[in-house]
Formats: C-alpha cells, sequence, structure tokens
C-alpha cells in the first residue's frame, strides 16, 4: 500500500468508535475542492504540485511501521479509517484490510465511488476468493473473512452533467451509480456526503443527486473549504453558502434518504 500519512487518534471520522486514520496516497480524480493535493499527486509531487505549501506534509510511510502501530494500539483503538487519496485505485487493498481485521479492528473505507468492482470484492469476497485449504487439500476458503470492511462513505460529488467540471476528470457516472447500488443494497452502515460549491451545487442537483441515493442511511452536506490551500485555489475565492441556504439543502435531501445531516 502507497500510505501518505497517520493519524493516530480521532473520535469523529467513525462514529460511534476511536479509530486512526490512514491516508493512501494517489487519486483518480483532481477535485477542484479538495484539500489534499499532497495526496492526489503521490509521485512527481515537487513538480505537479509544488505551489501547495502542504508537500512538505506528505511523508511516505512503511506499511511495516504502520502495522506496529496498530498492533500496539489494539484494544484502546476500535477502528482504523482507510482514507485518501483513493483507497480503491489501491489493488493491494483487499489484502491491506485483511490484515487491519485480523488485529481484530472494524475497518471504515472513505470512496469516491469509480470502482465498483474494488467495492464489491470487499463487502462480499466469497465468490472472489477460492484458496486451496492447505489442511484438506479442497478448494474452499479457509479463514478469510466474510467482509472486510464495516462502514462505507462515499463522495457524491454533484449531478451528472457537472462531475467532470467539479472532478477535472472524465468519469463513468455508470460505475458511480453501480457504486451506490452495491453500497445499499450491502445492508452495510453507509453515509454519502457531498461538498456543496456555490454555482456548482444547485437545488435541482441535490434532487437528483437525493434520486440515485435514495433509500440511503444517511446523506452529509459540507461548506466548500476555502481557507486551505485547494486542487484549483481559484475556487478560494467564493464565497461558501450561508447557514440558511445548507439548511434549505438538507430540507431537500431530507426526502431521499432517511438522515440528512450539515457538517
Amino acid at each position: 500500500m502507497l500510505i501518505g500519512g497517520l493519524q493516530k487518534f480521532s473520535l469523529l471520522d467513525y462514529e460511534g468508535f476511536i479509530s486512526a486514520i490512514v491516508f493512501t496516497q494517489g487519486c483518480n480524480l483532481k477535485c477542484r475542492f479538495c484539500y489534499n493535493p499532497m495526496l492526489v499527486w503521490p509521485s512527481g509531487f515537487q513538480s505537479k504540485a509544488s505551489q501547495f505549501k502542504q508537500k512538505d506534509h506528505c511523508p511516505k510511510i512503511k506499511e511495516s511501521d504502520l502495522f506496529e502501530f496498530l498492533k500496539s494500539r489494539a484494544g484502546k483503538l476500535d477502528a482504523v479509517v482507510i482514507t485518501g487519496g483513493e483507497p480503491t485505485i489501491q489493488p493491494d487493498l483487499p489484502r491491506f484490510t485483511a490484515k487491519i481485521k485480523k488485529l481484530g479492528y472494524l475497518v471504515k473505507l472513505d470512496t469516491n465511488g469509480t470502482n465498483p468492482e474494488m467495492l464489491n470484492y470487499l463487502i462480499n469476497p466469497a465468490p472472489f476468493l477460492k484458496p486451496r485449504c492447505k489442511r484438506t487439500g479442497h478448494s474452499k476458503r479457509c479463514g478469510v473473512a466474510k467482509k472486510l470492511i464495516d462502514y462505507i462513505a462515499m463522495d457524491i460529488k454533484g449531478s451528472q452533467v457537472k462531475y467532470k467540471k467539479i472532478t477535472g476528470s472524465a468519469v463513468n457516472f455508470n460505475k458511480i451509480k453501480k457504486s451506490v447500488k452495491i453500497i445499499i443494497e450491502s445492508k452495510l452502515p453507509h453515509e454519502f456526503r457531498t461538498t456543496i460549491i456555490p454555482g456548482l451545487t444547485t437545488q435541482a442537483d441535490m434532487r437528483e443527486i437525493g434520486k440515485i441515493i435514495e433509500g440511503a442511511d444517511k446523506w452529509f452536506l459540507q461548506k466548500i473549504k476555502t481557507d486551505i490551500d485547494l486542487i484549483d485555489n481559484k475556487l478560494k475565492k467564493i464565497k461558501p453558502i450561508s447557514d440558511k441556504e445548507l439548511k434549505e439543502m438538507q430540507k431537500i435531501g431530507s426526502k431521499y434518504v432517511k438522515k440528512c445531516k450539515t457538517r
């Protein structure tokens, strides 16, 4: 795994549990409002994003050191949050999460939903993993976890027609919708998140997004951050929506999901 950061303690990122946060390096989107450019560009960062002050705060962490830390915190931490960047572009994510689960931790995954195949694998690895049993020689799953994640948080960037403009990337929106379907049907605890960007997130966009994630457990809405370096620093000039406008967005969202909250 390409690990770009570790927050050793959090009471906020996995509600109800004490967690550590692992930040993976690299992302397949370049969301204009993203405030983690040092994780988006894990290689060649100096040349691609040298304007960002955070560049000196993205050391690569050895996986062995991470697991030594997790072993030392067993019984004191409840969970590990895997975020990014975008974790699902890491091909060894299943192996990585399995190692965390073997230590007895809950695992929460943050994702942009562009890799539904990986999500399906993590939620239900049984059809994909068929190692031969060392004891019997039979082709059966021996000691493989029934699930590799316990909670999923997926970002919904905007309405379909605005996805490229918001993410700075060509996105297969059918994969976004497939990921939403997989998450909701998984019956795992989950949430969807949308950053409200004035001019790019309207009430009409909210209704369109709501129809896509209809029936979901939770939908969190948050204002764009403008007091920190972003992928597109032009957005720092934008005035975030007011609390009143955010509440109006929340009312719309509440029509589609079980709980719509603001952050």
